[in-house]
């Protein structure tokens, strides 16, 4: 925005997050928003810029310095947040149809899984793009270039002049439809767990926008550099919550949920403590744990939880 309208980052915040309040404020009115307006025109742009990269430059990959680039690439993706925003965009957008909707369950039911997998592959496809951007780009830029600079240099070479405007447009859309649904989302989860105060969801959208213009004063790469130790302990937990969703009920039972759950807390918290960086401990502590190299280590615990307590519980059953 500053490019654009010269203001200080206050001025952009308070103007951002007011608009979020309003949408915020209009729970009805969300789905309309986010799903026939600003989700369509992110997707326009991104295919733009995907698009243009593809068919306009060889494909020729080169070589990585990275040492661990897979391990790098889902750690990179911690930092997203996307996982974590799609809980609860996902709740909020359930009950906005709830609001709306006045279809059987069955047919909320079919729509939210059709939608849900609608989601999933666009996101698989625009990551996949995005990854090939970088991939194809590797000559045109140096290895410490910053992601700020990346995604604005790729941007300029695909999109050329008027690259700053529809970038600004995309970070600008794409922010937005994240804050007002987690905004929303905290705000119904505190209207849920005090349902005897009056203004308990005004107040915490209020809350939610403040704190939003008091981060908005802080740069990306400094965010990033706060958040990441949390991310580190809640993103394992957040992935683990989201697969035992996703299998079969019969092999989520309580049991293998709560051991599956609990282990994955248990060795998230050495990642959490190695990425603290001055106060991180010496890494060999942990150099027991498999993965935990790559910042990993809750992965083969997890996994091997989940099969001993099937196990353990189908031998109870019979």
């Amino acid at each position: 925005m500053q490019p654009f309208f010269n203001t200080s980052a206050l001025v952009t915040s308070i103007i951002y997050f007011s608009l979020v309040f309003v949408f915020v404020i209009n729970r009805s009115k969300l789905l309309d928003v986010l799903g026939k307006g600003l989700t369509p025109a992110i997707i326009l742009i991104l295919v733009m810029i995907i698009g243009v990269t593809i068919f306009s430059l060889e494909f020729n990959f080169g070589d990585t310095a990275m040492v661990s680039p897979f391990s790098a690439g889902i750690l990179e993706g911690y930092q997203t947040f996307d996982a974590i925003g799609a809980i609860v965009v996902g709740g909020v957008i359930i009950v906005s149809i709830n609001l709306k909707s006045n279809a059987s369950y069955k047919d909320k039911k079919t729509l939210v899984r059709n939608a849900a997998w609608l989601a999933g592959l666009s996101l698989f496809i625009i990551y996949v793009g995005l990854i090939l951007m970088g991939s194809l780009n590797h000559n045109n830029f140096e290895s410490g270039i910053t992601r700020i600079e990346l995604l604005s240099g790729i941007s300029k070479i695909t999109l050329g002049n008027n690259a700053n405007i529809f970038l600004s447009l995309l970070v600008s859309l794409a922010c937005f439809t994240t804050a007002v649904g987690i905004v929303t989302g905290t705000s119904d989860f505190i209207k849920d767990q005090l349902p005897n105060k009056r203004h308990a969801y005004l107040l915490t959208a209020i809350l939610g926008c403040l704190l939003g213009i008091v981060m908005g004063q802080f740069n990306v790469a400094y965010i990033i550099t706060v958040a990441f130790p949390a991310l580190m302990f809640i993103y394992p937990i957040t992935i683990i919550l989201i697969l035992l969703n996703v299998v079969p009920e019969k092999l989520a039972s309580p049991m293998v949920f709560k051991a599956v759950v609990i282990t994955t807390v248990i060795f998230s918290v050495p990642d959490f403590l190695g990425s603290m960086g001055d106060l991180a401990p010496n890494k060999k502590i942990f150099s027991w744990i498999p993965l935990s190299e790559y910042r990993l280590g809750w992965v083969l615990p997890a996994g091997a939880t989940f099969m001993i307590s099937n196990v353990m519980e189908k031998r109870r059953g019979s």
